[in-house]
């Protein structure tokens, strides 16, 4: 196997054989696609051969065959689909030549459509995702000075208050409340960019779209969030929104959660946590305490059967709330179930699939499934020089600083940072990026430092909230003083913090740069 580089994204071999699956899986190959018919040799592989083997190895197998110098429009936009998903791909014929034409004929055709208005402009700091921590970011810096040029890179055309989705699913807020025009958010004076990010070139101080225009910067902000991986759990995909099966997590489903909650009278429940890191660690926890509490409030809870399956060892990490969150637990006699991680769903026949510690499988049924999907760094971070082992954008914890290029920083989920991934940590991430990336440009040194700060408002009943707050190590950090709200408790100043006060705090103070109870220390 002769393997030739053709960019950051994209290799090329002659024919591979099964063992050689493995040797492309080191290297991080995550697609490998055939260009290359069966039986044109004797001692030629199936296609069938090799996606068997690429299956064993977690590695996706498409089959794009044609003859020598004939492949077609079709062939190309095929190609092109599976390059737009920016994994790592593996192609492969007799001898390449095959593999390297048609992917230059997709290239060819990118370039032909690249957008030659952004192509080659340059920005004093380009922030990728327009979502809570791009966009705050970018209005911290306005603030601080007015003359930088600023683009915000992200092609959804709606931006969402998340926090709000247990809410919506809670029967609280309306789904419409928690999205705007990402247009009519972008600060004044900042350049949106509604592209999807390709790869990234640090070394040239620039980013590639999906377009195949470059765009330069001096000064980089990486904020897309990350992925919910759906696809993790066999049959989740299909089972979503219809017969019982739902999720917080989607803009979608979070009212599809609430006229189920009030739609069972007897039955069983069951509520779901995959491996962290996960963004808002309480957020399964919340659908399934808002729930038990509309249960409750019919005189319906005796009747139905609640059970949380966490793929993890504990409640919540941080020790000092367990004692609270434990009384509503016991109130609404909720059945713990941890180490048991969510692997299969069969919508149709209400039935779900856990695997345990040990590899052991357990089955059960329910009639109500609230479902939180594993969590990854998005592809286009996780194939590119930032990101850690794991996939996450590796960043300096304290200055959110990229550890391998100096003028590249972090905001929110995508980060490798220990903190809880919440809004409220990108809040306080912001204005410290926002401040860092100001004295970088100015020719001083005086870096602000994030110290972990997340908060996870845990809705333990209908007019009551567990305010957690902590540091970096799971220290307790309240924000008020006790006589004002004991976050140890439930409190119902905690709900009308959340249901109340933190909306107009986001929209109105959050994403216009003002940095309320956030100011970075330095």
């Amino acid at each position: 196997m002769k393997i030739t580089k053709l960019n950051n994204q994209v290799t090329v071999s002659d024919q591979i054989t099964c063992a050689d699956i493995a040797e492309l899986k080191a290297t991080g190959v995550e697609v490998i696609v055939c260009n290359r018919p069966d039986g044109e040799a004797d001692d030629q592989p199936t296609m069938q051969e090799i996606s068997t083997a690429a299956s064993s190895e977690g590695i996706e197998f498409y089959a794009i065959p044609f003859e020598p110098s004939k492949f077609s429009a079709e062939d190309q936009q095929r190609l092109s689909a599976v390059l737009k998903t920016n994994k790592k791909t593996h192609a492969y014929c007799r001898t390449g030549n095959r593999s390297q034409q048609l992917f230059q004929a997709v290239a060819e055709t990118t370039q032909a459509n690249k957008d030659t208005s952004i192509d080659g402009t340059k920005y004093d700091v380009v922030i990728i995702g327009a979502g809570s921590g791009g966009i705050a970011t970018a209005a911290s810096l306005r603030r601080r000075n007015k003359q930088l040029r600023i683009a915000l890179i992200d092609p959804s055309d709606v931006h969402y208050y998340q926090p709000g989705w247990t809410l919506v699913g809670g029967g609280v807020f309306d789904a419409q409340s928690t999205r705007r025009k990402t247009q009519d958010i972008i600060p004044a004076g900042c350049d949106w960019i509604a592209k999807a990010v390709n790869q990234f070139f640090p070394d040239d101080n620039k980013v590639e779209l999906s377009c195949g225009a470059n765009v330069f910067y001096k000064q980089l902000v990486v904020a897309p969030g990350l992925k919910l991986d759906w696809s993790a759990i066999e049959g989740l995909e299909e089972a979503l929104g219809k017969n019982g099966v739902t999720s917080n997590y989607r803009y979608d489903l979070a009212p599809y959660t609430w006229e189920l909650a009030q739609k069972m009278s007897s039955g069983k429940a069951v509520f779901t946590q995959p491996p962290m890191p996960i963004k808002c660690a309480g957020a399964p926890q919340k659908a399934m305490y808002l729930s038990a509490s509309e249960w409750l409030k019919q005189g319906k809870i005796d009747n139905i059967e609640i059970d949380f399956y966490n793929a993890g060892g504990v409640l919540f990490g941080v020790q000092e709330y367990v004692p609270a969150l434990m009384e509503y637990v016991e109130k609404y006699d909720i059945n713990l179930r941890f180490s048991k991680t969510l692997v299969k769903v069969d919508g149709e026949n209400h039935k779900a699939w856990f695997k345990d510690s040990d590899g052991n499988l357990e089955e059960t049924s329910f009639d109500f499934l609230h479902v939180c999907p594993p969590q990854t760094a998005p592809d286009f971070i996780r194939n590119s020089q930032l990101a850690d082992e794991a996939g996450w954008l590796d960043v300096d914890p304290s200055t959110l600083q990229s550890k391998h290029f100096s003028n590249i920083w972090g905001v929110g989920d995508v980060m490798n940072t220990t903190n809880a991934k919440t809004m409220a940590a990108a809040r306080k991430q912001a204005p410290v990026v926002a401040h860092n990336i100001a004295t970088v440009l100015a020719g001083k040194d005086n870096l602000a430092a994030y110290d972990g700060y997340g908060s996870c408002p845990l809705t333990v009943k209908h007019g009551k909230i567990v305010l957690a707050e902590f540091t970096y190590g799971g220290k307790v950090a309240p924000s008020f003083p006790t006589w004002l709200n004991d976050g140890t408790q439930a409190t119902y100043f905690g709900w009308f913090l959340k249901a109340k006060m933190l909306p107009p705090i986001y929209w109105h103070g959050m994403l216009k740069g003002r940095e309320w109870l956030a100011s970075p220390v330095y």
